[in-house]
């Protein structure tokens, strides 16, 4: 039995650029929503092995901290060339500092090596996988992907992480080239195009209901 989202909610994440997108996508909700760095919560070691295990990981690591429902995602780029890499550590990629400019010249450098040059080699995908855990253990758990292309050098300032130098199937501009309505605004406004509004599409039909 599926579980609606009513009152607060803890976001459960350190990251600016998902916290912010989080937050654009819950406001048509009325959902109250507070991050999990803003309550000085810490961050848990992602062990799973996959996106949908981290995702649970944080989400119940929060709500357990704060006794409120916690929402988490857990996302990253999945490269064909690269036998799936980063996958499950695209932002370990970038280091402590959170240095996407280095993960994607990393990416490009492993991609050059084996002969990836032209864009049929050079596929790639996003994938979000979002959990809400509430305090007594009941998960909803949803995942998403977009298809896409890596492009060189990178394109644009908008966005976060490896946007840049994604280009989605069917579009000319990259994520990072987009603004935040055209990546991830949810109809009418935009197309749900991103990864993790995908994945949020799904979890609103199951969690949500506009105020």
């Amino acid at each position: 039995m599926h579980r609606r989202i009513t009152d607060k909610l803890v976001i459960a994440t350190h990251n600016p650029g998902k916290l912010a997108e989080m937050k654009e996508l819950l406001a048509p909700f009325g959902i109250e929503a507070v991050s999990a760095g803003e309550l000085g919560l810490g961050e848990p070691d992602e062990t799973g092995n996959d996106f949908r295990s981290n995702a649970a990981i944080k989400a119940i690591a929060a709500a357990q901290a704060t006794k409120l429902p916690a929402f988490a995602d857990d996302s990253g780029i999945v490269v064909d060339a690269l036998d799936g890499a980063p996958g499950i550590f695209s932002a370990r990629w970038a280091g402590p500092s959170k240095d996407f400019a280095a993960a994607m010249a990393q990416i490009e450098r492993l991609l050059q090596e084996r002969g990836a040059t032209t864009p049929d080699k050079r596929k790639a995908h996003f994938v979000s996988a979002l959990c809400v855990a509430w305090p007594d253990d009941h998960l909803e758990e949803v995942e998403a992907r977009v298809d896409g292309t890596l492009v060189w050098p990178p394109r644009g300032t908008a966005g976060f992480g490896y946007d840049p130098m994604f280009l989605p199937d069917g579009h000319k501009r990259t994520f990072g080239e987009m603004t935040s309505i055209e990546k991830h605004g949810l109809p009418p406004l935009g197309l749900g195009l991103s990864h993790r509004a995908r994945a949020f599409v799904k979890l609103a039909e199951i969690c949500l209901e506009k105020r």
